[in-house]
């Protein structure tokens, strides 16, 4: 990979993170996502599964229904998908049916990801099969959940003690 393309993935990463940090704030998984076609930003999306009280509102589908909203069309052909954690199942169904041509992650998820971490979901001869990049700012994205993770371990502690006084 090329220092140019390096750069352009992180950055986008980035801004992916910056997404993932709302999600954070508003005490949700922190998930962000970028969606952009060539050097354009078509959308964002974060998590809001617990704001908005349903479990499809990953921030890869919010930011896929923005891109769509915003080209006009549910074809998403040509366009890169930038998310702080590898892709579940459902999302990578999204991701297919969207026809979106690169995927680009930056954390593993040993527990529900699909791009290589538990199957590579994209190996099986669907009529669509994105390219797939992982580990872009790997360690970033990996210790803002982590942290989330840590702060909510901690709080369901303090909740506990003072339950049990």
């Amino acid at each position: 990979m090329t220092s140019t393309l390096q750069s352009h993935y992180e950055s986008m990463m980035r801004l992916a993170l910056s997404q993932a940090r709302i999600a954070f704030r508003e005490r949700e998984v922190p998930i962000g996502a970028v969606i952009c076609k060539g050097n354009d930003i078509i959308s964002f999306g974060h998590n809001r599964r617990e704001t908005g009280r349903n479990a499809l509102y990953h921030a890869e589908i919010e930011a896929i229904n923005n891109a769509c909203r915003v080209l006009g069309g549910w074809r998403l052909d040509g366009c890169e998908l930038y998310v702080t954690l590898e892709p579940c199942p459902m999302c990578a169904g999204a991701i297919i049916n969207s026809r979106i041509k690169t995927v680009i992650f930056g954390a593993k998820d040993p527990k529900a990801g699909v791009c290589g971490s538990i199957i590579n979901l994209f190996d099986f001869k669907f009529n669509h099969r994105p390219n797939i990049i992982g580990g872009i700012l790997e360690d970033e994205c990996s210790l803002l959940l982590k942290s989330f993770f840590a702060d909510l371990r901690k709080e369901k502690n303090q909740n506990n003690n003072l339950e049990s006084n």
